[in-house]
């Protein structure tokens, strides 16, 4: 924290910016995939066997390029890679398909079939090298054959507006498919799977990140239901999802050789957000719902004299409990809650906090996230509109659209989970 002084030498806004382009930058899939490869190396296979690449999620393509130009030269292989519409680029010698996020689609589902068909012509000579990153569950829907797409997308839908944390959803998820909690690995039977992996969870838990298609699952169908009737939503479910859920229970994994490794992850991305700024790391992640979070900064705020300058930054994943109609996602909403509560603390001082996806898209609209300032609710008030009225229909993206704070990177090609960055200067009195 000493050079922060020196650093922050533009507008706190324009530093802040720079900072979480650099957390983005961080993530890069192709560098993070190339200096994975060089520790743990791509699997030989035998001069009968091939390798069969499949890529999914928001890194997709460019994970894909990747391991593509690090094969062997000459090697046997057929490669796939799905990714949402807005991360689709061509990537030569791969069939790139392309999927909704967040909400799955019939093309997912096209997907979906076609991942499983090349998986179940696998050998016990051929390697499947699985490229997983951040928004796979959406990507690559494959429901059991006891329940439809319809039934998957309502299924999702309440569990982006029930606050469930990424753990809680993907458990849910893994429940009713055939991919996710390890499926990958039973119909790849008996080759070798390798797995490469960009984590956009918190703690870098591999089993979660993406629902973990090619790694052990996370619980039981019998814990998943559990889960949802704790929580109140077991009975808002389509019929025929609660019947299954009422009726199965996760077969047995065949495993040979499981052979996974994390190749970056959402605490990479804070480190060099950090030190682009100088700013100091607060380990413990914003989790859970917006409003806890908001708590939790201020309390870090107060833990600084009022007579120093100072930048924290933060990595996380928190929730939104939908009780309106309006737009938004969970980092635009967290900006905004944030930039109330700080205008009572912090009213005399220069501050700005950013809150960002490093996907470059935060829930189902074209923003990344915010960047507000102690001028944000004066400007949004000054255009006659009411801060308070505008959360309570959970309209977060038309306040930020009002008050000028919306971030827009476009889509990224990556996903470590969110970051966040608070700088504030000397109080002024």
């Amino acid at each position: 924290m000493a050079n922060f002084q020196n650093i922050v030498s533009n507008t706190f806004r324009e530093n802040a910016e720079k900072a979480f382009y650099a957390g983005i930058k961080a993530a890069d899939p192709e560098i993070a995939l190339s200096n994975a490869i060089k520790i743990n190396p791509i699997p030989a296979i035998s001069k009968k066997g091939k390798f069969i690449v499949v890529s999914v999620g928001k890194a997709a393509c460019k994970m894909a390029n990747c391991l593509i130009n690090n094969l062997p030269e000459n090697a046997n292989y057929n490669a796939i890679a799905v990714t949402n519409f807005e991360n689709v680029i061509e990537v030569e010698g791969c069939v790139v398909m392309g999927a909704s996020h967040p909400i799955p689609c019939e093309d997912g589902l096209l997907a979906g079939r076609e991942v499983i068909k090349r998986l179940k012509k696998a050998t016990k000579d051929d390697v499947v090298i699985m490229l997983v990153s951040g928004g796979a569950s959406a990507l690559l829907p494959a429901p059991v054959n006891a329940i439809n797409l319809h039934d998957k997308i309502k299924l999702n839908e309440i569990l982006l507006s029930s606050g469930f944390d990424i753990y809680q959803m993907n458990l849910v998820r893994q429940s009713v498919s055939r991919l996710k909690g390890g499926g990958v690995l039973k119909f790849a039977y008996p080759a070798k799977v390798c797995s490469y992996i960009l984590s956009d969870v918190l703690g870098d838990d591999l089993s979660v990140v993406g629902s973990g298609p090619s790694i052990t699952p996370l619980g039981s169908v019998a814990d998943a239901r559990r889960l949802l009737i704790n929580e109140g939503i077991f009975t808002k479910l389509p019929n025929r999802i609660r019947e299954y859920l009422e009726n199965s229970s996760f077969g047995s994994i065949r495993l040979n050789d499981l052979d996974a490794n994390l190749i970056a992850g959402n605490a990479n991305s804070v480190a060099a957000m950090a030190k682009d700024l100088g700013a100091k790391i607060i380990a413990d992640p914003l989790i859970g719902d917006v409003k806890d979070a908001v708590h939790k900064i201020i309390a870090e705020i107060k833990s600084f004299r009022e007579d120093e300058s100072f930048a924290i930054a933060f990595g996380g994943e928190t929730t939104v409990k939908l009780i309106g109609n309006g737009r938004g996602g969970r980092n635009q909403e967290l900006a905004i809650r944030f930039a109330i509560e700080a205008d009572k603390i912090l009213f005399d001082r220069q501050w700005c906090f950013l809150s960002g996806g490093t996907d470059g898209i935060d829930g189902p609209t074209d923003a990344a996230g915010g960047l507000v300032d102690n001028g944000t609710l004066s400007r949004i008030k000054n255009n006659k509109k009411s801060v308070k009225k505008l959360l309570e229909n959970n309209d977060s993206y038309e306040a930020l659209r009002i008050s000028g704070d919306l971030i827009f990177t476009g889509a990224t090609g990556t996903n470590v989970a969110d970051l966040q960055l608070l700088i504030v200067g000397k109080s002024e009195t």
